[in-house]
């Protein structure tokens, strides 16, 4: 059997940030590495996580976070893939941007086309795309993010409908991370290291059901 390379693209919670104040959780803990671990042999998982990553918009104040422009170059350079695994729009809700959360659905369906056009020779294969729709927020108000994401813990929790709306009209598999994990109730808005094994396991079984 052909090895399968799955390409996991989003933005802190991909890139293993500890809620509680740590820079990063260790290979053993991030969800990526826990879905290495599922998959075993005949699969690789790169990881690709960039803290602030948006789906498509320019970040004024943070710079060089918008997906779109990243996710091309990032694809072409880890070619072949099979699945290219999405979960950004976290960082969407943050005040600056002023999107609503079917906004944030179609802008990943932006992510989603680019990624099923940018195949580059001489492979020339399409990857199959899973979007992972970010669970809602914990409450914001005691924490340091309660002022950055002004209105976005309501849309956060609007984002699993609109998703689904989305991926069913647009044709892309979607996966709701809510039913199966919570945002740390430490900082509102990452995951802490229980909830990053259980998100692994979880896509784990979707992938297996892929492939």
């Amino acid at each position: 059997m052909n090895e399968k390379t799955i390409l996991c693209f989003g933005d802190s919670n991909t890139w293993g940030a500890d809620p509680a104040g740590g820079i990063r959780f260790d290979r053993a803990t991030r969800w990526p590495c826990i879905l290495q671990q599922e998959l075993g042999k005949g699969f690789r998982v790169v990881e690709e996580g960039l803290c602030g990553r948006t789906t498509v918009w320019d970040d004024p104040i943070e710079g060089h976070k918008n997906g779109l422009t990243q996710l091309v170059p990032i694809i072409q350079s880890h070619e072949p893939l099979d699945l290219v695994i999405i979960m950004l729009g976290t960082n969407d809700l943050k005040n600056r941007f002023s999107v609503s959360a079917l906004d944030v659905a179609n802008s990943v369906w932006q992510l989603v086309k680019t990624a099923r056009s940018c195949a580059y020779p001489p492979t020339g294969q399409i990857p199959e795309i899973l979007v992972i729709c970010p669970p809602p927020f914990a409450p914001l108000e005691p924490t340091p993010f309660k002022d950055m994401f002004i209105g976005g813990e309501e849309k956060s929790h609007q984002l699993a409908s609109r998703f689904a709306a989305v991926s069913e009209q647009r044709g892309f598999r979607c996966f709701n991370a809510g039913d199966v994990i919570e945002s740390s109730k430490i900082d509102g808005i990452h995951f802490e290291g229980s909830e990053h094994a259980k998100l692994g396991g979880a896509i784990a079984a979707v992938v297996r059901e892929m492939f």
